[in-house]
């Protein structure tokens, strides 16, 4: 709107400077001049919805007066700004050619017919070079806009593709979990029922063991709610999740990979299971995203907390060389499943670069 509305107020100006002309030629008799600067500020104004179409309306009332020369010229470059090349160029040729007739019906005596052809033909190619840049420019920043909101769609569908599939795998985690809480319950609590017979001290024990493996399945039964949102094959067969009891093996793993890796281990006691398999998860994706993007570097792990309090996890290497390129492709959504991850169980994760180090850093409830 902002750039119709600039050409509707050159146009204007155009028609200014015609009528001044036309005026000017009437002081000599031409009344036939006024007449074609009437006419061609109308095409001009033409130009604006139908470029080809007032050009060349402008450009034959070129061949009658020169005052129809600002008009035409105008529309030429519209035209090579609005439409394809071979288009464009036909109109210049026959700007030249209107004005070529023009020059032999009315010579100008202070220059003659070849210089006046020259600059012609010069004035007519800068004016389709001109509109053809201005077109090109035009189409690739439309280009770039259009790729640009490709690439952010689809960046946000793999986001959001990386998000569900953080919550089916959490989910079928916390399955399996759960049907071994409900699956210890119902062993004691069928003891009970069974062997009424047995001392109070086995009853109390039996009792309290089912007492808290209600009280874990509930939580984990409400996470499990949480975080299934349609109908999924829950029945597979999978190996229990790693939890940071598994840690040492994890490190192992690594370190027989070439990757330096140094613990400090500073959490007093044992974490729920479900704090435990996020913390590895933590450490797991902190120590691949170290492979793939620091290769060589050392990594620092440590590891803080206790029941009551909350579980914090720190994952610290150097960043790469400038210019070092990852190992293998990366996906650029493994941190932002493992923040989905953790913000599930109630935490926060955090990372970042500066100071010549890459952190990872994650906070998670450790209930007492």
């Amino acid at each position: 709107m902002g750039e119709k509305r600039a050409v509707a107020a050159g146009v204007v100006a155009l028609g200014v400077g015609t009528l001044t002309a036309a005026t000017l030629w009437g002081l000599g008799g031409g009344a036939v001049d006024v007449v074609v600067a009437v006419v061609s500020l109308a095409a001009a104004l033409a130009q604006l919805r139908w470029p080809v179409s007032g050009t060349l309306a402008a450009t034959a009332l070129a061949v009658i007066s020169p005052v129809a020369t600002p008009a035409a010229t105008a529309g030429a470059l519209q035209v090579a700004q609005r439409r394809r090349f071979p288009l464009a160029a036909g109109v210049a040729v026959a700007g030249v050619a209107a004005h070529l007739v023009q020059g032999l019906r009315r010579p100008n005596s202070g220059i003659s017919l070849g210089w006046w052809l020259l600059l012609i033909c010069a004035a007519y190619g800068a004016l389709l070079g001109w509109g053809a840049l201005a077109r090109s420019r035009r189409a690739l920043l439309v280009s770039l806009h259009e790729r640009a909101r490709r690439a952010e769609a689809e960046q946000g569908r793999r986001v959001a593709e990386a998000r569900t599939a953080e919550r089916r795998k959490l989910a079928r985690e916390m399955h399996d979990v759960l049907a071994h809480r409900l699956s210890l319950v119902a062993t004691h609590a069928g003891a009970l029922e069974y062997r009424p017979d047995s001392s109070p001290e086995q009853l109390a024990r039996a009792a309290g063991v089912v007492r808290s493996g209600v009280h874990q399945a509930l939580e984990e039964l409400r996470q499990v709610i949480g975080l299934l949102r349609e109908e999924d094959d829950l029945l597979d067969e999978r190996e229990p999740a790693p939890t940071l009891a598994d840690l040492p093996h994890l490190i192992d793993e690594a370190r027989q990979a070439g990757q330096s890796v140094y613990v400090d281990d500073e959490t007093d006691g044992e974490t729920p299971p479900a704090v435990g398999r996020t913390g590895y998860r933590v450490v797991q994706e902190g120590l691949t995203n170290a492979r793939k993007h620091a290769p060589g570097q050392p990594v620092e792990v440590l590891l803080r907390g206790s029941p009551g309090s909350r579980l914090t996890i720190t994952l610290t290497n150097p960043l790469p060389l400038p210019g070092a390129a990852p190992t293998s492709p990366a996906s650029g959504v493994g941190l932002v499943g493992l923040t989905e991850r953790v913000r599930l169980a109630g935490g926060r994760l955090d990372h970042h670069g500066s100071d010549g180090q890459f952190r990872i850093q994650a906070w998670l409830p450790w209930p007492g």
